[in-house]
């Protein structure tokens, strides 16, 4: 499984992007998709996680402000993160999740200024 991720950038606080995960194959083949993401100097981290049967899943310090979300069609899956705080600047992954094996995508840099 390939994933390309895309779409992060600099933005102010209090702004949006949208973050995109293209994957190689249909992306209800796969039980989970997640984003990730890691700050210099700390763990990666489970931001966001979407199931093949469509349940979510959040980090507390998102909740409410980022939604993961899927386009079957593109084989994509999306992160569209509202009201950023200078706290979610990190490097953000697409993951693929299917049983004994984890994928990554490469990592898509955001930055929110404050």
């Amino acid at each position: 499984v390939q994933l390309q991720a895309y779409g992060g950038g600099l933005v102010q606080a209090g702004g949006s992007l949208r973050l995109s995960c293209a994957a190689s194959r249909s992306v209800l083949s796969m039980p989970a998709m997640n984003w990730y993401r890691q700050a210099p100097g700390n763990q990666r981290e489970l931001v966001a996680g979407l199931t093949s049967a469509d349940s979510t899943a959040y980090a507390d310090s998102v909740k409410g402000r980022f939604t993961i979300s899927r386009d079957i069609a593109k084989n994509t899956v999306y992160l569209q993160m509202n009201d950023l705080k200078p706290e979610d600047t990190a490097v953000y992954y697409c993951n693929a999740y299917i049983p004994l094996k984890n994928y990554w995508g490469q990592g898509t840099q955001v930055t929110v200024s404050s």
